[in-house]
């Protein structure tokens, strides 16, 4: 869940061409999430739109990583000079950034190679790196919830938000922890070219293109008792019928419970509440027939459970930014359209 979203940026001219930073003891599986996800999205005629190079302090470093093996990196900060995005991958070196919140000079000369303009996003506790490199002064960002005090204490011109899963604030973007950082860049990907390549490349991965709630449902808890029941028929039942009106006390007889107690168990699964969460789902139905099909926005309010193209246009204003007809204009793709791109 995004605390800032920037869903509606006309597409930039492609292939985009990002930029992934392997710092010493860098987490494998952060290092390739944005390979897996901009590596995969393709346009509608299966033209790459990405182009992802992973660089390092060095050209020919080898990189030590929180895996037993090494990386060999062949790129060094040469790569900045071109790149449109620059992806900040969770490190646990230098110590000095996690105890001083201070980058050493050969990590804080790298940023002189980035071009003005250039668009930076981090994974996990790479928010360090750019929190120290003064990117995210004055603004909003996120972490992971295990490290969210000790960001906040050693960056306090940053406005630390523990609870979402990412955080866009147009030309610098956050994630939270470890997998959050796949929500990050599916979202990249949707506010780049649209719904329909985000999906597609969601579905690619198996992950969902939008997951609802915050990082505050993976907080450490008591786990739950196995005996107790879930709120996941309720939410594939509502999913079935978005288009008609849906009260909560028909979710909560979906599992049989009591509302109050449906609400609280939802809300403890999903990190928001049931009325939030239809938003969203509807919000996202929306977008989808915005983008493929030709229906009316009437009929796009009605199919989505809006009701009302007034009400429509409030939430995606409140949620995109934008009303539905500029939303359309900007991702509208068909049979045999290519993605649009600038």
């Amino acid at each position: 869940m995004s605390a800032a979203p920037h869903a509606t940026e006309r597409p930039r001219q492609t292939p985009h061409r990002v930029a992934v930073l392997a710092l010493p003891e860098v987490i494998p599986f952060e290092l390739g999430i944005p390979h897996r996800i901009f590596g995969r999205s393709y346009a509608a005629d299966g033209s790459p739109l990405y182009e992802v190079t992973t660089f390092g302090i060095r050209p020919g470093q080898l990189v030590s990583t929180q895996a037993d093996f090494k990386l060999l990196v062949e790129h060094g900060p040469e790569v900045l000079a071109t790149a449109d995005t620059v992806m900040i991958p969770a490190a646990y070196e230098p110590a000095q950034l996690y105890q001083e919140g201070r980058l050493p000079e050969e990590i804080a000369a790298l940023f002189r190679h980035v071009r003005p303009g250039t668009r930076m996003a981090s994974i996990c506790t790479g928010g360090f790196v750019l929190a120290a490199a003064g990117y995210l002064d004055g603004r909003r960002a996120t972490t992971h919830w295990h490290w969210a005090e000790t960001f906040q204490r050693l960056f306090p011109a940053v406005h630390v938000d523990p609870e979402v899963l990412y955080v866009d604030e147009g030309d610098v973007l956050t994630s939270a922890g470890v997998a959050a950082g796949i929500d990050l860049c599916v979202h990249m990907v949707r506010r780049d070219f649209g719904a329909a390549v985000a999906n597609d490349v969601a579905r690619r991965s198996v992950v969902p293109p939008h997951r609802a709630g915050g990082q505050s449902q993976y907080v450490r808890r008591p786990v739950p008792e196995p005996q107790l029941a879930t709120t996941t028929t309720a939410r594939a039942w509502a999913l079935g019928r978005l288009h008609e009106p849906i009260q909560l006390r028909d979710m909560a007889e979906q599992e049989a419970m009591s509302v109050r107690t449906f609400t609280r168990r939802f809300r403890e699964e999903a990190g928001v509440s049931p009325g939030q969460w239809l938003a969203q789902q509807r919000v996202e139905r929306a977008r989808h027939l915005l983008e493929s099909s030709d229906l009316s926005i009437d009929q796009v309010a009605r199919e989505a459970g809006f009701g009302t193209a007034q009400s429509m246009r409030q939430h995606l204003q409140s949620a995109l930014g934008v009303p539905p007809t500029v939303y359309r204009r900007t991702f509208r793709t068909g049979p045999g359209q290519a993605h649009p791109r600038a």
